[in-house]
């Protein structure tokens, strides 16, 4: 009976969803043909952007859906698959720097170059001001009154917490791992650090869910039809963040440590050639 109120309530919303998945897959790859006539792109990146479109959907119209308004299990592993999982492969997909090398040269000069240098986008991938909204997001919405109201309003859920979990979680990796197309990006170090500070947000919150001795949100608090009781569901919840957190970012802060000593290899490689080249013409001076 819950499964069937969950997708009598959702489903022309799902629709919408479904739509918009197909059209951000479809726009991906077409311009992944158009980027591949003028230069490469790499699988990696296709494989990322499109498996995080997959967990999108398994997340949000798969099986996890039918019960994310009868478990806060269901609930949290939204969450946590759209944060941890979903937005960051989108970054690595690096759609960014696709809609670049897929544009025409006149493109680029009138609309391309001028909204990726716009302060409004520069404001908007600030890494500062990204991890403020990521703190801000994960703490405010689970410790006031927000969660349990999006939980009784299904609109507020679909066009507000849903969407606001993924902007904030996708402009926190924006500048931190792959390689889309900033004026200034932070140092290597810095995208490090800002990994690893996200930690204590994220680790706080789990650890306040899982050590509750009260229900915190009262929608969960209701009968079910199997599982375990709330108050152990809600604890359930809570490890299951308090977990994941560090498993999941400790990847992230590899595949960011990954990258410094790639581009520091890189350096090094161009420093021997210029040594190299600048030996070869004091030899040919007589």
């Amino acid at each position: 009976m819950n499964t069937f109120l969950v997708f009598s309530q959702t489903g022309i919303f799902d629709l919408f969803l479904l739509v918009n998945l197909v059209f951000a897959g479809s726009w991906y790859l077409w311009a992944v043909k158009r980027a591949r006539q003028t230069g490469s792109w790499s699988r990696w990146k296709i494989f990322a952007f499109l498996v995080g479109l997959t967990l999108l959907a398994f997340t949000y119209l798969g099986p996890i859906a039918a019960w994310s308004h009868t478990f806060f299990w269901a609930h949290m592993t939204q969450h946590l698959v759209v944060m941890m999982a979903v937005a960051p492969l989108l970054v690595l997909g690096a759609p960014a720097t696709l809609w670049f090398q897929a544009s025409s040269p006149d493109t680029r000069r009138r609309w391309v170059i001028p909204i990726l240098r716009s302060r409004a986008v520069r404001l908007l991938t600030n890494p500062y001001l990204t991890w403020l909204f990521f703190a801000a997001v994960l703490l405010g919405v689970h410790f006031t009154g927000f969660y349990n109201l999006a939980l009784e309003n299904h609109d507020i859920d679909y066009f507000i917490e849903q969407p606001l979990y993924f902007a904030a979680a996708f402009l926190f990796y924006f500048p931190l791992i792959g390689n889309n197309l900033q004026p200034r990006r932070p140092s290597h170090s810095f995208r490090i650090a800002s990994l690893a500070l996200m930690m204590i947000p994220e680790a706080i919150t789990g650890a306040i869910i899982y050590f509750a001795p009260v229900m915190l949100y009262p929608f969960f608090d209701t009968d079910r039809p199997f599982g375990p009781a709330a108050l152990d569901d809600q604890h359930f919840s809570g490890a299951l963040m308090w977990a994941l957190v560090m498993v999941v970012d400790s990847g992230w802060m590899m595949l960011a440590a990954a990258e410094w000593f790639s581009s520091e290899e890189r350096i090094g490689r161009r420093i021997d050639r210029e040594i190299a080249d600048e030996l070869a013409a004091e030899r040919m001076v007589p």
